[in-house]
């Protein structure tokens, strides 16, 4: 059992270069399809008490698939992500606590398509360290696995001999390399 610890307290926020937020889904039964967005911004705000806030968004439309043009222009719809009316994926959490194992776990809300449920993330983070330039920088990663369904991306396609050709859990990645301000 772990106990919580006040791993750093401030503002800080994401180094865009060195933070990702990824996605995997099955895909044809046989393989994990992943993909990632480049535009994030993100930041954690952690409390005298170590009460800790984590709240950022992704462009939808800086998702890493580009080609086949057809495959981009699919995902972008309103079959998958609707970017059209719905341009950015977002999430806020609730106060949740570092524990001294390095490990943590954040609830919050995870809005897709313009739908909001709560969800349960688990990872690990890293203690503030100086780097090179005089500045701290911390580290936060977290993985959750949402049923795509539930947002409203519903598309599939039934397979010849059985079985849907995208699988609908999906599991969400986050890498926060963060900056303190």
């Amino acid at each position: 059992m772990s106990t919580t610890v006040t791993p750093f307290i401030g503002t800080y926020r994401a180094d865009n270069d060195h933070s990702s937020v990824g996605f995997a889904v099955r895909h044809m039964g046989v393989s994990t399809f992943r993909g990632s967005f480049s535009q994030l911004e993100a930041s954690v705000v952690v409390a005298d008490d170590g009460a800790l806030m984590l709240s950022g968004s992704v462009q939808a439309e800086s998702i890493s698939i580009v080609s086949p043009v057809d495959f981009r222009t699919h995902v972008l719809s309103g079959e998958f992500l609707d970017t059209q009316h719905h341009p950015a994926i977002s999430f806020e959490s609730a106060p949740a606590r570092a524990n001294d194992d390095a490990t943590i776990t954040v609830g919050g809300k995870l809005t897709i398509r313009n739908v909001t449920l709560d969800v349960v993330a688990e990872g690990t983070w890293s203690a503030p360290l100086e780097d090179p330039y005089g500045n701290m920088r911390a580290a936060i990663a977290l993985t959750t696995v949402i049923d795509r369904r539930d947002f409203g991306i519903t598309w599939n396609t039934a397979l010849p001999k059985g079985g849907d050709a995208l699988g609908t859990d999906l599991t969400l990645s986050v890498h926060l390399e963060l900056v303190g301000s």
